[in-house]
């Protein structure tokens, strides 16, 4: 057995201190005063959340290890109070048969730290116009499917996807980007962009194949997932499709929150990512959307790379930044402390509705029963967000050298400490 004393959890919301008592990987009280001799972590007022859950991380093995590994990735989600997650299928070779999903898995499992998740390809390769055995795959274990990094560019192609999708009861989720809109972009096409030189991103790229897919949804009755939502016309046709009935649900990235275009001052790649930071307008409406529900959820995309290919200039970098290290802590203090939305709305929207969305077997709350898959996290004291602390091999984020509260005290996976 294992006693957490002293800890805060939401209750009614508000936060009340409570001591919970875990035994054999489950919760199994959780009261104003427990007693045990022996195993006592004393978490002296911090805040103890249901871990927190990402669906959508790139651990890069195999294929890209000198990027990320499945243990890096799952020691950096532990790191930032993260206990499951879904792995993104962009890798090599790409987990698109029911055989390389199934070794896929085996590998997560024997590496993981955490609870690693797989999402199967939508096509095989990613690239291909032909749909993968979505059904076989589910059946060994994909909780989703997507072609993350690559937008489906044919109607039927999507189509298809989708018709087995639904088949399955599983998700697909979908990296929105029609090609022949993209242009080589590398930032969002506007003023920075033609200040700086760059080639744009416009975002009908993304908007004009959600509502493509928010149709073909419509006729499959799947659930559709939109990954990193990034523009105010997208969120304004997921709240149109919600109103008309569609299984759509939705994600926005941390970055997409905090950051727009116009913090963009140099050729500096560690702002490159896909889709792009886009307009102000656009951010406060992804925040508007994220506190009226038609955003479901938040989701890093956490994307490692190597030091030298981010040291490269905006054209020849590649997309992608790390998240799961610094986003809870980014966002309690950018959205909570600054009072544009509750520290029970954040936790429902990286804990409870990733978990419901996607039927995942992870914990919502902290009462009896629940699995002891826990973390604590530090509201009161601030700290420097560092690389150093990092322990993800990515070291790619703009967010370096910000001041920010919520530092991860102690993670909890199957009522074993994991980090500390």
């Amino acid at each position: 057995m294992q006693l957490i004393k002293n800890a805060k959890i939401l209750k009614n919301h508000e936060l009340v201190t409570r001591d919970v008592l875990i035994d054999d990987k489950v919760i199994i009280q959780v009261a104003e005063n427990i007693e045990l001799l022996g195993d006592v972590f004393d978490a002296k007022g911090a805040f103890l959340s249901a871990g927190l859950v990402d669906v959508h991380v790139h651990f890069r093995e195999p294929g890209f290890d000198y990027k990320e590994t499945i243990a890096s990735g799952s020691k950096a989600a532990a790191n930032g109070g993260f206990t499951t997650v879904i792995a993104m299928p962009n890798l090599n070779p790409v987990p698109d048969t029911p055989e390389r999903l199934s070794e896929q898995i085996k590998l997560n499992k024997r590496h993981g730290v955490i609870h690693v998740e797989q999402y199967g390809a939508v096509s095989p390769d990613l690239v291909s116009h032909q749909v993968s055995d979505m059904v076989g795959m589910s059946s060994v274990g994909a909780v989703a499917f997507s072609n993350d990094g690559k937008g489906v560019q044919t109607a039927d192609t999507m189509l298809q996807g989708m018709m087995l999708a639904a088949r399955a009861d599983r998700p697909l989720a979908a990296h929105l980007e029609d090609e022949s809109l993209r242009h080589e972009g590398v930032i969002n096409a506007g003023g920075q962009a033609d200040k700086l030189g760059l080639p744009g991103i416009t975002g009908l790229a993304e908007s004009s194949q959600l509502a493509r897919d928010l149709v073909l949804a419509k006729a499959t009755g799947v659930h559709y997932h939109v990954a990193h939502i990034s523009t105010q016309t997208s969120v304004a046709l997921v709240r149109m499709a919600k109103a008309e009935g569609v299984h759509v649900t939705a994600e926005v990235s941390p970055h997409h929150l905090l950051l727009s275009d116009t913090d963009i001052h140099e050729d500096n790649a560690q702002f490159k990512m896909n889709p792009p930071l886009r307009g102000q307008v656009d951010r406060q409406a992804l925040i508007a959307g994220l506190l009226d529900g038609t955003i479901d959820m938040i989701a890093t995309d956490h994307a490692p790379h190597g030091t030298s290919e981010k040291a490269q200039s905006f054209k020849s970098a590649p997309f992608g930044i790390t998240g799961i290290e610094t986003s809870f802590q980014l966002l309690y203090t950018h959205l909570v402390r600054s009072g544009v939305m509750t520290l029970e709305t954040l936790i429902q929207r990286m804990v409870v509705a990733p978990v419901q969305a996607f039927k995942l077997r992870a914990p919502t709350s902290i009462q009896a029963g629940e699995k002891a898959d826990l973390a604590l996290f530090d509201l009161e004291n601030s700290y420097q967000i560092q690389t150093t602390e990092f322990k993800s091999k990515g070291k790619n984020s703009p967010f370096i050298g910000w001041q920010v509260y919520g530092k991860t005290i102690a993670t909890w996976v199957d009522g074993k400490i994991v980090a500390q």
